[in-house]
């Protein structure tokens, strides 16, 4: 470049000192007796033309030089941003392996827990009452309410709460509850929830109605085996435990963006909870499963104390640590059933989720953009490969494919025995991608659509319904 000015600088001082000599020259010939009379024609066209290729001669120079120095400094800035690029990929691959470390250590110790739990006889199973909200029919409701009147506990009762009478939900719950005469059920219809999270307002209505001690709440989506209850309530028998939740796979009912959400269900979130469970215990609860004392949900003011919050599940589990109880993640797994769904509906339910979290953990939740590996794979193949370092290009897409098939294998299949983990294991590194931008667009709104009413999300989690949606 220095060297292109200089010349540059050269043509336009030799021009100049061309100019002045045929100035002087003129001057000379113009006080000249033999210089001719204003009215002879003089002879200006040679000089003219002369200067005017002299002139086109510079212009062309000029451009071309310019030309060049816009290549260099455009060829030098696009360089540069693949450098940028490029460390950003470094950086994320370094984060995404050291998370997926602690996903590694954190299963470790969640399976070796769970060797270590000793069976509970049944004379000191407590009562339990298990509480479960309903909203529209459901595919599978059937087998999914079925899966609780089978199990294998002494003494529980079942309650089931619907907003309106004229749910779709609600002929499906009275069938049920009618073929299992022999397990105490009861059906609620609790009307308009006044507050802005329904779940929440049907538990707070189960709960007063309800005649034990602990409480089981669990989602419509929900299926479980016959030792759930046991495994569930057990840990209950501490008072020094106020709360148990558990991990869940996803069980797709079929189409490839209901088996997607469903295997980030049992490897994306289920790395998640290891890991905050290894490094700072449970703090939170997850909403397919809570078990709760009402000696413990008292001491935080019960359900009106969450019924405010998007994701109500894990105010309840941060409320009832904070109020000095422990929070345990049981060794039972869950399955938490996907419906066959549409790109739309799956996207618009992944990102209220994503919203939810942003909002209850807003600094786990920034950090979250660290921990995916394949977007930082992509974009190192990309930089790298443009700065010429194939070499290099292919180690950063490997090592990325290579963390997402290890945590989809240990994660999906030796913590939460999800078979689609093994079979459909190219599902993973997918889903990481479309968890990263998940993860970006829950950034784009406060604003989400949650059944049938939009809401707005507020600092701490809380939320306000703004108006009806015609979406859903």
């Amino acid at each position: 470049m220095p060297q292109v000015l200089s010349a540059h600088s050269r043509v336009r001082q030799n021009f100049a000192a061309q100019i002045c000599a045929l100035g002087s020259r003129r001057a000379r010939l113009m006080t000249s007796p033999d210089f001719p009379a204003a009215s002879d024609t003089l002879p200006e066209k040679p000089l003219c033309t002369g200067l005017r290729s002299r002139w086109r001669g510079y212009n062309s120079f000029t451009m071309s030089a310019q030309i060049s120095s816009l290549v260099v400094g455009t060829l030098s800035a696009f360089r540069l941003i693949g450098w940028i690029f490029l460390a950003l990929a470094v950086a994320g691959t370094i984060s995404s392996t050291i998370f997926l470390g602690l996903a590694l250590a954190g299963a470790w110790r969640y399976l070796r827990a769970s060797r270590h739990v000793e069976a509970t006889q049944d004379s000191n199973l407590p009562p339990v009452s298990v509480l479960k909200p309903v909203h529209g029919f459901e595919p599978a409701l059937r087998e999914n309410l079925g899966s609780f009147f089978c199990q294998e506990y002494p003494d529980y009762e079942i309650l089931i709460a619907a907003a309106e009478e004229n749910d779709a939900a609600l002929p499906v719950v009275r069938e049920v509850c009618a073929r299992y005469p022999q397990i105490r059920s009861k059906v609620l219809v609790t009307g308009t929830p006044p507050w802005p999270n329904p779940p929440a307002y049907a538990f707070y209505r189960m709960t007063a109605i309800s005649q034990h001690d602990i409480l089981v709440t669990s989602d419509s989506d929900v299926r479980v085996s016959p030792n759930y209850l046991r495994e569930v309530v057990a840990p209950l028998l501490d008072k020094k435990n106020g709360l148990v939740t558990c991990l869940y796979r996803g069980k797709s009912l079929g189409g490839f963006w209901s088996a997607l959400d469903a295997i980030g269900m049992s490897v994306e979130m289920t790395a998640g909870v290891l890991v905050a469970n290894l490094l700072e215990g449970m703090k939170f609860a997850l909403g397919p499963t809570i078990a709760v004392r009402k000696d413990a949900l008292a001491k935080i003011g019960g359900y009106p104390a969450v019924g405010d919050y998007f994701s109500n599940d894990f105010a309840i589990g941060s409320l009832v640590a904070k109020a000095g109880y422990r929070v345990i993640l049981s060794r039972h797994v869950i399955d938490h059933v996907v419906p066959p769904m549409s790109f739309r509906r799956m996207w618009e339910r992944q990102v209220r989720w994503a919203k939810g979290t942003r909002y209850s953990r807003p600094k786990g939740h920034f950090g979250t953009g660290l921990i995916f590996a394949m977007p930082y794979g992509i974009l190192g193949f990309a930089s790298a490969t443009l700065l010429g370092l194939p070499g290099l290009a292919l180690l950063l897409l490997g090592a990325a494919l290579l963390n997402r098939l290890i945590e989809c294998w240990v994660i999906g299949w030796k913590v939460v025995r999800d078979p689609q983990a093994r079979r459909a294991v190219w599902l993973c590194p997918v889903r990481d991608i479309f968890g990263f931008l998940v993860w970006c667009a829950s950034y784009l709104s406060p604003r989400t659509v949650w059944r049938d009413s939009q809401y707005e999300l507020l600092e701490g989690g809380r939320i306000v319904r703004r108006e009806r949606s015609t979406n859903e």
